[in-house]
């Protein structure tokens, strides 16, 4: 068995800039206390993309920390699942909430 190189098969893989949008909103909901409603604006370039994040916070967690653990989650994240460089990702702290997502419910 021989193996694939990818010099073999020269291409480009472009991710949609909604596809972007989408991962790094779940991405941000996987910190804690970022509340679920989360909307996202992602300025795309060939390589990188930069990101603004409305988020809302539970509270009473720290509003600073959970941003900066937002943030460094979102870039390693982003690159992770997209291939994308991040270069700046602006939160925006839309509320603080004490809402919890309800689940669904059994009978």
């Amino acid at each position: 068995m021989t193996a694939v190189v990818a010099v073999d098969y020269p291409g480009v893989t472009t991710v949609a800039p909604r596809a972007v949008r989408r991962i790094v909103a779940q991405a941000a909901r996987e910190v804690a206390g970022v509340g679920a409603d989360v909307h996202v604006d992602a300025r795309m370039f060939a390589d990188r993309a930069a990101l603004e994040v409305r988020l809302p916070i539970t509270y009473p967690a720290p509003v600073d920390r959970v941003a900066d653990a937002c943030r460094a989650h979102l870039v390693r994240r982003t690159g992770e699942l997209t291939g994308l460089a991040v270069t700046a990702v602006d939160i925006v702290v839309t509320e603080l909430t004490t809402e919890t997502v309800a689940g669904r419910r059994i009978r």
